[in-house]
């Protein structure tokens, strides 16, 4: 995987590309900012930040759950409807970036770019009506910059840890050795199964009975695309140490925490029981979409995909059956300003 470290932030291949054109004058004229922007399935999030320290400093943000995939996994391609709203969610991030006087900033796209046709031609028209020009990265680079952005938080201990990112079409795993202080990546695998490519090949179900049948068979797809990998895990871990970065995990940990509204200060670090993951689960599982949107930090977007994402963490659990789940709320945006304001790579 290779380890690379600068005293100034570096270009890489595909490289960190200038801003759109900002303005020469503004309040934040004269600092230097960084610039962070995630393309996934469901969402798009920005982070914008400053060096501070041996870290950053976050100065704006965004996040919009734009379906970005919603229908690839059954077509092939970005509906129309779901470029819109892609676009629309860019326009914003492109409208921060100039106002923050961004220096230097990163646009990467996921699994939905890399599985549709028309990708590519997406990647144009963002180009051209946003100025943020996308890279569509690898799910190896993805499950590197993940790595990157949460590794902070494992808990310490000497046996490998796992850890995971649940996106909306795919998941990485990712064993690393954290023996050193940056880790060392040992594994890694990355799965088409998110929680937007899951529910649409297998979520649904009528009444309890359909449910109950429906979330059985979207473990068992997942569980099936993990076979190798689990294959290759250690068998003699004493003590496995997990963590997760993604929103499943985190929305989860809300629910644990029973909050009436998401605070990523409360969440952001969470240590839980892997028993009241999987009981949480197991109890939004049975549950209708009506009444899961009820329930706060889940609400209408979220209702129809979490089951997927309880799945996929239910088998992650099952292959590394740590006693406590570590959540993150960082991960690809934050490995991203680490590189280019010059941390070592994973």
């Amino acid at each position: 995987m290779g380890d690379q470290s600068a005293r100034q932030p570096y270009r890489q291949d595909p490289p960190a590309r200038p801003a759109p054109s900002r303005p020469q004058r503004g309040r934040w004229s004269d600092a230097q900012a960084f610039a962070a922007l995630d393309l996934g399935t469901n969402n798009c999030r920005l982070l914008i930040a400053r060096p501070h320290g041996n870290g950053f400093a976050i100065i704006d943000a965004f996040s919009r759950i734009v379906r970005l995939g919603e229908g690839v996994a059954a077509t092939g391609t970005l509906s129309d409807a779901a470029i819109d709203r892609t676009i629309a969610a860019l326009r914003v991030c492109s409208d921060k970036l100039r106002r923050r006087n961004v220096t230097l900033a990163r646009s990467v796209a996921t699994e939905a770019c890399r599985r549709a046709t028309n990708g590519a031609d997406f990647i144009a028209r963002a180009y051209a009506e946003t100025g943020i020009h996308l890279d569509i990265i690898s799910a190896e680079e993805e499950a590197q910059l993940a790595v990157l952005g949460c590794h902070a938080l494992i808990e310490p201990g000497e046996d490998p840890a796992l850890v995971f990112d649940i996106g909306g079409g795919s998941t990485e795993l990712v064993l690393i050795d954290t023996a050193a202080p940056i880790p060392r990546i040992l594994d890694w695998h990355s799965t088409p199964w998110g929680v937007v490519s899951l529910t649409e090949q297998a979520g649904g179900g009528e009444g309890l009975e359909g449910r109950v049948a429906a979330y059985a068979h979207m473990r068992s797809l997942v569980a099936e695309s993990f076979a190798g990998f689990a294959a290759r895990l250690p068998k003699n871990v004493r003590t496995p140490r997990l963590l997760g970065t993604s929103g499943t995990v985190t929305t989860l940990g809300s629910v644990h925490l029973g909050l009436s509204h998401y605070d990523r200060a409360q969440v952001d670090g969470l240590i839980v029981p892997a028993a009241a993951m999987r009981r949480i689960s197991t109890d939004l599982s049975q549950m209708s979409i009506a009444d899961r949107a009820k329930l706060p930090c889940i609400g209408g977007e979220r209702a129809d995909l979490v089951v997927a994402g309880c799945a996929i963490l239910e088998t992650i659990m099952d292959l590394w059956p740590a006693e406590r789940l570590g959540i993150a709320d960082r991960g690809i945006r934050e490995g991203i300003l680490r590189r280019l304001m010059g941390s070592p790579r994973p």
